[in-house]
């Protein structure tokens, strides 16, 4: 095994980001991606640093011939330790896979947010005079349209969970990556980096200016209530768009994250979320309930999403404490 293999393996083993090794050895985070590429070689200082955090003789970080076999596993518990074998073409197929289950994911979430749009408008119509339906007819043509972008947005979903059954364990348990994966992923990842921020950036944006066309409303259209309702509408497509814009790119980005076994996908958050999954499930079976709940008591459409970002939040917190809890007992 190489020296670059060795530091990718060593680091992994750690539950370490390229980020977090670079910090530890005062280099930038380029100097670990080019020594893990195989695109240069540390000098003897970093070596004997190398040496030092990761708790190896620099035998066996410089001679190819030594393996890994010995080197602790620190930070892993040993039941931990079993590592699944990733080849070069399953990898390909992940990635490839996220690619395709970002688009339909995103599509899905943006149909949800959407769901609602055509009832708030056909009822605030009604309500104003605007359209000749009835209040039945408004409501129950809005809320057609509603369960059924809902049930293509589940539809998308359920066939998105299917087809990543194949994939799960990449991001559920700890991987060994066959030679050349690495490079490949982050080669992959450094490619789509500037797609990344630009959506990012934009859906981020989209969702901050959503407010605008209710202000819009408020200022020019005071006494005129059909304006605030399509300002409404405005805003749930504003905010539709910019959160499949993240949601996708979000997606794809994790996929590089879960093969190079970065941030939320090192081998020691892998351990950590595998205690808190029932937690999450639970957390957000409730939220979606008082979601549901609170909308179809209310009718209060154009309100009610507020929940998901609300929730989104204190989902940090609750698995915050969780780990916290956990780590306790």
């Amino acid at each position: 095994m190489i020296l670059a293999d060795k530091i990718i393996e060593l680091r992994k083993r750690n539950g370490w980001s390229q980020e977090e090794l670079a910090e530890k050895l005062d280099v930038s985070r380029q100097s670990i991606s080019k020594w893990e590429g195989a695109q240069s070689v540390p000098d003897m200082n970093r070596i004997l640093a190398l040496s030092q955090i990761f708790g190896v003789s620099t035998d066996v970080l410089l001679k190819d011939e030594l393996e890994l076999d010995g080197a602790p596993e620190l930070g892993l518990q040993a039941e931990d330790t079993a590592a699944r074998s990733v080849s070069m073409e399953e990898a390909s197929a992940y990635l490839d896979h996220k690619n395709t289950a970002a688009g339909r994911i995103s599509l899905g979430v943006m149909l949800c947010i959407l769901s609602p749009v055509l009832l708030i408008i056909l009822t605030g119509a009604q309500e104003a005079g605007r359209i000749a339906l009835t209040e039945n007819q408004a409501a129950g043509l809005g809320l057609i349209v509603l369960f059924l972008l809902i049930g293509a947005a589940v539809a998308l979903f359920v066939i998105s969970g299917i087809r990543h059954s194949r994939f799960e364990y990449l991001e559920e348990e700890i991987i060994d990556t066959a030679y050349g994966v690495s490079g490949m992923a982050r080669e992959r990842r450094e490619r789509y980096r500037s797609v990344n921020a630009r959506m990012l950036t934009a859906g981020i944006v989209l969702c901050v200016v959503a407010a605008v066309p209710i202000f819009i409303a408020e200022l020019f259209f005071e006494e005129n209530e059909m304006a605030e309702i399509l300002a409404v509408g405005v805003l749930l497509v504003l905010v539709a768009v910019g959160v499949m814009m993240i949601v996708r790119t979000s997606i794809i980005w994790g996929g590089f994250k879960a093969l190079l076994e970065e941030d939320d996908y090192s081998r020691v958050e892998k351990t950590a979320e595998k205690k808190i999954a029932p937690i999450a499930s639970v957390y957000w079976a409730l939220v979606t309930a008082g979601y549901l709940g609170w909308s179809f008591l209310t009718m209060e459409w154009h309100r009610t999403w507020i929940v998901w970002p609300i929730a989104g939040a204190a989902f940090g917190i609750v698995s915050g404490v969780a780990r916290m809890m956990r780590s306790k007992g």
